[in-house]
């Protein structure tokens, strides 16, 4: 056969009616067709080469069996694996094709693609960011299922997925404080926004906690880079009271606070403590010793934003905040305070 086989085709080669055949293939709830006939119709439809047309189907069902996940530019980071992977494991589990959008940031190819998928008929929207800001959705998603990845609502009523940004921090100073280190000083992005905020909370909320001063001395703004992260450990460890440990914004600065420590020949951990987060693994893992990190549980995100997208879908409510625990990756940076850093002073 030279043209695309019809149903016709495989009703013919099967023996059965058009009918059957796209019972059988659809597998239509509550159809009686006897299971014999059922092998004969998939047989003849294998033989043929033979594939439902899933726009004519989506235009009976109103629905594609497709969910998009649209990102600005996280498929290319060093992130966007676990994070799609989580996402399309929990699609494909419940019978939808993920299709993958990355638009660049480039908002004129962002609201074409958006279109294009919408003529395609798709069911609903993963929309990604490659850091946790917030974002005005474009209006060309407007009556379609959306849930956000990384990133939260600057207006309206809409599910999103986010790590536990404050949880995170406080475990990351819990790690510290076990240890017991008492002076303790967080390097942080030089810009404001809910990563920083909510990391910078629960660095100051663990302190209070635990009877220790918040010293606004002991933050310092930096680029959230290496070299802003040595920049800022430089000012700490240049300080009159340096601190015996140093929570990193991320492992970016976290490298920078390992080459600042490096330069004034303070050793990691005997005499500095230092945990990260992210758990970027070619550089907490790579690093001497290696990062002690706190991890953004992205496969997890992924996964979840998924689900809760498709009981959207099937119409349930948005569920507004996700918050997803971040857990703490221990590897060798963090080591117990000396006896003088240990006694509060």
């Amino acid at each position: 056969m030279t043209r695309r086989p019809r149903i016709r085709d495989v009703a013919e080669l099967a023996g059965v009616a058009p009918s059957t055949v796209s019972v059988v293939l659809n597998d239509t709830e509550g159809a009686r067709v006897a299971g014999s006939t059922r092998d004969r119709v998939r047989a003849a439809a294998a033989e043929l080469g033979y594939v439902p047309n899933s726009l004519a189907r989506g235009l009976r069902t109103q629905r594609s069996g497709t969910l998009a996940f649209i990102s600005d530019v996280i498929a290319t980071t060093p992130y966007a694996g676990q994070l799609i992977q989580g996402a399309q494991d929990a699609a494909w589990e419940a019978g939808y094709l993920l299709m993958l959008v990355n638009t660049g940031g480039d908002k004129t190819l962002e609201e074409h693609a958006v279109r294009a998928l919408r003529q395609q008929q798709v069911d609903g929207a993963l929309y990604a960011t490659m850091y946790h800001r917030s974002v005005t959705l474009p209006r060309v998603l407007d009556g379609l299922p959306t849930v956000l990845l990384d990133s939260r609502p600057a207006e309206g009523a809409t599910t999103f997925v986010v790590p536990d940004e404050q949880q995170g921090a406080q475990s990351a100073v819990e790690e510290l404080v076990r240890h017991g280190h008492r002076r303790i000083g967080f390097v942080r992005d030089l810009h404001d926004g809910p990563a920083v905020d909510r990391r910078l909370r629960g660095y100051e909320e663990t302190l209070t906690a635990h009877g220790l001063e918040v010293d606004p001395g002991l933050v310092v703004r930096e680029r959230s880079d290496s070299a802003g992260g040595d920049r800022a450990a430089g000012v700490l460890l240049d300080s009159e009271r340096p601190p015996s440990a140093i929570f990193a914004f991320n492992d970016q600065m976290a490298i920078g606070v390992y080459r600042a420590a490096a330069a004034r020949g303070v050793r990691i951990p005997q005499d500095l403590s230092v945990i990260g987060f992210d758990d970027l693994y070619v550089v907490s893992s790579e690093l001497t010793p290696g990062l002690t990190t706190m991890a953004l549980p992205h496969r997890e995100m992924g996964r979840l934003a998924a689900l809760a997208l498709i009981a959207e879908r099937d119409g349930a409510e948005p569920a507004g905040e996700m918050l997803v625990p971040c857990p703490v990756v221990r590897r060798g940076s963090v080591g117990p305070a000396s006896p003088a850093a240990a006694t509060p002073h």
